[in-house]
């Protein structure tokens, strides 16, 4: 029986598309560990896979083999940023923090629940904060964003009002447009008003101005929130 050509062309045709699948077939296996899976692709190039918080490939084991690695979670083996730039970025889910803030927390802290109890140092929550010089994130305690000054000072001489009287107190920094809010200055319980009956024009230091006499057993009591 002699076949036509049409029928000689379809048989053609499968006969490559069965070819080409059984050639372009590949075989894989387990390699040594359980964690790197072996591909052997239709060119018989060995390739590798192995997943573990991410996935790496790699090309055999020439000189311009290819390399792919993508990680998500682990410990990170380079510096890595997300570019947010024209992007929503956000993190959803976020459970909302009602306990203590921390008052030991320390560079590096372990912070995995599946860690034991034992081997976590310092207690309580901590806020992330990011450098600007370099893009890294930190983590800052609570009372370093949020904390104050309360100082005293129970005046021991009279004066008249004819002098400045300085009251020194630490940690009090120069006084701003930015940070003239965060001060408060009492005597004897009523709010002194800055410029008019106190400035700050050196640092660590409320200098009371000429016009307010001052007492002995007068109480100075400042308030600076930082």
């Amino acid at each position: 029986m002699k076949m036509n050509t049409n029928t000689k062309l379809m048989a053609f045709v499968a006969f490559l598309g069965f070819a080409t699948f059984g050639y372009s077939q590949s075989t894989v296996d387990v390699g040594k560990g359980g964690t790197e899976i072996k591909v052997i692709d239709n060119k018989g190039t060995i390739k590798y896979f192995q997943s573990n918080n991410g996935i790496t490939q790699i090309v055999n084991s020439t000189t311009d083999k290819t390399t792919t690695t993508w990680q998500l979670g682990g410990t990170l083996t380079a510096d890595t940023y997300i570019d947010a730039s024209g992007k929503l970025f956000a993190l959803d889910g976020i459970a909302l923090e009602t306990g203590l803030a921390s008052t030991n927390a320390v560079p590096g802290e372990k912070t995995k629940p599946t860690i034991p109890a034992t081997s976590i140092v310092g207690t309580g929550w901590t806020l992330l904060v990011r450098d600007e010089a370099t893009g890294t994130t930190k983590k800052m305690q609570a009372d370093n964003l949020i904390t104050g000054i309360l100082f005293e000072d129970v005046r021991t001489v009279n004066t008249d009002g004819t002098i400045v009287v300085p009251i020194p107190v630490a940690g009090l920094p120069l006084l701003n447009a930015n940070t003239e809010a965060k001060l408060f200055v009492f005597r004897n319980g009523a709010k002194l008003r800055i410029g008019t009956d106190f400035e700050v024009v050196t640092l660590g230091e409320v200098q009371i101005k000429t016009g307010l006499p001052m007492y002995i057993g007068d109480v100075i009591e400042v308030q600076y929130l930082k």
